[in-house]
Parts: C-alpha cells; sequence; structure tokens
C-alpha cells in the first residue's frame, strides 16, 4: 500500500468513525429526549441505511490496515465494489429526496455532510486508485443486491411491530403495502443499474491496468 492510499484509508477510516460516532451521540440524545428507552432508540438510530452503509466502509478501511480474520469479508471485490453502488445510493436519495425536509445545524449538519457526502466521495476515490480492477462480473449482481433485500426485510419488520419506518418511501402507514412494494422496487431497479456502471467502470479500468502492464513489459 503507497503513502498516499494508506493515507486516504486512514483519512477515510477516522473521519468516518468520528462523523458515525457524533451522529450517534446526537441521534441517541434526541431519541431518549422524546422518550424512548435505550433499545428502542439503539433500533431507530441503526435501522438507517445510511448508518449501516458507512459503517461498512468503516469496516473496508479497518480491513485494509489489520489482518483480522473477521474482517475478511470486507476486504472482498465484490463487498467494495458493491459498497460503491450503495453509497452511490445513499448520496442520491439524500441529495435529491431527503435534504431539504431535514432542518440541521451545528454537530448534525457536520455529521450528515461528512456522512452524506465526503465519506461517500472519499471511498469512491479510494476504490477507483487502490482497489484491483477487473473481477467483477454481472452475473453476481443479485448476490451483491442481497444485502439491501434483508435490509429491507428487517425495516418491513420493524415497522410492522413499532409502525416506524426510517424513510417516507417506505411509509406503510401513509402509503399502504403496494405503493411501498412499488418504491422498494424502483430503489432496486436504481441500485441495480448503480451496480451495473460499477462493473463496467471497473471492467474499464482492469484493460487500462492491463494495457499498461503490456506497455511496460
Amino acid at each position: 500500500m503507497s503513502a498516499q492510499v494508506r493515507l486516504l484509508v486512514w483519512l477515510g477510516l477516522v473521519l468516518g468513525t468520528v462523523a458515525l460516532i457524533a451522529q450517534f451521540i446526537v441521534s441517541m440524545q434526541n431519541y431518549l429526549d422524546a422518550g424512548r428507552d435505550v433499545p428502542g432508540a439503539l433500533g431507530a438510530f441503526f435501522i438507517y441505511y445510511t448508518i449501516l452503509t458507512n459503517i461498512a466502509l468503516v469496516l473496508v478501511y479497518l480491513s485494509e490496515l489489520t489482518e483480522w480474520r473477521w474482517l475478511e469479508l470486507f476486504r472482498k471485490l465484490d463487498v467494495t465494489g458493491m459498497m460503491v453502488a450503495n453509497i452511490l445510493l445513499v448520496v442520491t436519495f439524500f441529495h435529491f429526496y431527503l435534504r431539504d425536509p431535514i432542518p440541521l445545524n451545528g454537530v448534525s449538519w457536520w455529521s450528515n455532510l461528512m456522512l452524506h457526502y465526503l465519506a461517500p466521495l472519499i471511498y469512491i476515490v479510494w476504490w477507483l486508485v487502490a482497489v484491483p480492477h477487473g473481477p467483477l462480473v454481472v452475473k453476481r449482481v443479485p448476490v451483491m443486491l442481497l444485502p439491501t433485500f434483508i435490509y429491507f426485510l428487517v425495516a418491513m419488520a420493524r415497522g410492522a411491530w413499532t409502525h416506524e419506518y426510517p424513510y417516507p418511501i417506505l411509509n406503510v402507514v401513509k402509503l399502504g403495502y403496494g405503493r411501498v412494494l412499488l418504491n422498494a422496487v424502483a430503489m432496486t431497479l436504481a441500485l441495480g443499474c448503480l451496480m451495473l456502471v460499477v462493473i463496467a467502470i471497473d471492467e474499464a479500468l482492469g484493460k487500462l491496468g492491463t494495457r499498461r502492464k503490456a506497455a511496460r513489459t
């Protein structure tokens, strides 16, 4: 790992961790002040896709800096590529759908800026310059979509129990199951398209790297 790449990894790890901790403290305080108990507050915090994807990015960075076996999954190229598409979905959804309705200031503003813009940017740059390219294939897309499908099932199960949903497009109480299912299909198609774009970029970068190696020899 070059010094530049190591710096990028440390930057992503530290800023991502600090932003997650800051968001956790602010969110937990708000939940507890609103009368939730600790388990309920934890459930409300960790049901957000933004939080889960940013935790995954931190684990990817940590896996790059260590040889811990329990982080081996996060070193797999399918996972690092899958997370590019997932974090792009987070950025797009927040920027065009959630940004304006949420008034933020102070620590909340900073942590949201980090989790929705800066952390994704750092990760995408790292993936472009540091990850070996070429092995991603289209037939792996259904497997790469599986974690998001599991998230959807968990969010729906929790919502059926608590009558609370992390995002308006999943709110069965207001929209009904039919509309929510259509929204879920639309988001799945969007994520699948992002994964196809990531795979195309990965293939192009892999071919470019092969040509450069051939030119040197």
